[in-house]
């Protein structure tokens, strides 16, 4: 008597809002982010190019966090959190990994042909 329902055959797979979003709000990586914080000089930078598309015309940013902010008091407020004191320590440590040391991790590096044998 029971069973399935006869019109639903197939769920629909829709995107899900959170996916499409998630693009949206995307974090450059830590070996990025490492290597701009040793350009600039450990983040003193002087004036940011004013972006309408950005909170604040991009006026309020964290290099370390690579977020910005719609005003002062807000980026300061950030710079109390436990996130940021974290990414902090972690950017002053040692060099993050890069993808050629994953490569070289996972075998993937220079090809190792043995010795060479002497020709004849």
């Amino acid at each position: 008597m029971g069973g399935k329902c006869p019109h639903r055959k197939v769920k629909k797979r829709r995107l899900s809002h959170k996916s499409a979003r998630r693009t949206k709000f995307e974090l450059k990586g830590d070996d990025a982010v490492y290597d701009e914080l040793k350009k600039t000089d450990g983040g003193a930078s002087k004036s940011l190019p004013l972006d309408e598309d950005l909170p604040g015309m991009g006026q309020f940013y964290c290099l370390h966090c690579d977020r910005y902010f719609s005003n002062v008091a807000v980026r300061d407020e950030h710079f109390k959190t436990k996130k940021h004191k974290k990414r902090v320590k972690i950017m002053m440590g040692p060099a993050p990994h890069t993808q050629l040391d994953a490569d070289l991790a996972a075998g993937m590096g220079m090809p190792d042909n043995g010795p060479k044998l002497m020709s004849m």
